[in-house]
């Protein structure tokens, strides 16, 4: 059988899923590698991998895209690890850089600015050493581990993942999906939603292999208070308001693409 090529974020609030794939049967049927965000797109765009969990406002970009998981990236309010940072409060902000590594970290941020902070700094792209020009009234949106101790770092820190929930009244919202660009075999993606379940069911054991990522970081009250993993209806219904509020173009119906497998 020919192995499904597949790409992983590879920032800590994967490594649950990760270590279900890899501790999982399922492991010898896939050819599996890790990216930032925006390459995890960028490889399913380009049809160099079957499945990738990739930022979820690529997905209009994917041809024949279809979300074949129970589980994503996602959070209920505070997320921790997708923040703007400055040194003053963002309504005085003249300049955020962008995070480049995720769309839908970036689009989300753009979003909340006009439409929940009605603000219209100038926003440019982050390009390596962006965080040390956070400084007077210029921001930074940063995710992922980089985050880490930056609220101790920075004044002000303004997490979307709060600031989407303030927005939409309660809503959750979905980083990150599972997305194929092409039709698996069913048999595959039961195998493959067991593996992910398997990683999460272990998590208490995996922070015991993980080394800590900061001082006073606990990696117990970030993978079960902050990142929650299930794609429910409630993430369905904040991906799908999150898609609209975008305009994105679905090559397949919203309702149909998003319909659990």
């Amino acid at each position: 059988m020919k192995k499904i090529k597949v790409t992983a974020v590879s920032y800590l609030n994967t490594k649950p899923l990760l270590y279900g794939l890899v501790h999982h049967p399922v492991f010898e049927k896939i050819e599996l590698q890790t990216d930032i965000p925006s390459l995890c797109a960028d490889r399913l765009i380009h049809d160099e991998v079957d499945l990738a969990l990739i930022p979820v406002a690529a997905i209009p970009n994917i041809k024949n895209p279809q979300i074949i998981s129970d589980y994503c990236i996602g959070t209920q309010g505070t997320v921790k690890t997708v923040c703007i940072y400055a040194e003053q409060p963002i309504e005085t902000l003249s300049t955020i850089y962008l995070d480049h590594h995720s769309r839908t970290s970036v689009k989300l941020a753009q979003l909340l600015l006009e439409k929940h902070w009605h603000l219209n700094p100038k926003l440019l792209t982050g390009q390596e050493g962006y965080i040390d020009q956070i400084k007077e009234d210029t921001g930074g949106l940063v995710i992922g581990d980089r985050t880490i101790g930056l609220e101790k770092r920075f004044s002000y820190t303004y997490d979307l993942g709060e600031a989407w929930a303030s927005y939409t009244d309660g809503l959750p919202f979905v980083f990150a999906a599972w997305v194929s660009n092409k039709p698996l075999p069913a048999s595959f993606i039961e195998e493959f939603n067991e593996a992910l379940k398997y990683g999460l069911d272990h998590i208490p054991k995996l922070m015991y292999l993980l080394p800590t990522p900061g001082q006073n970081f606990s990696l117990e009250e970030y993978f079960t208070k902050y990142i929650k993993y299930e794609l429910d209806n409630g993430k369905r219904e904040a991906l799908r308001q999150f898609l609209y509020y975008l305009k994105a173009d679905y090559p397949l119906s919203l309702k149909e693409s998003l319909s659990p497998i």
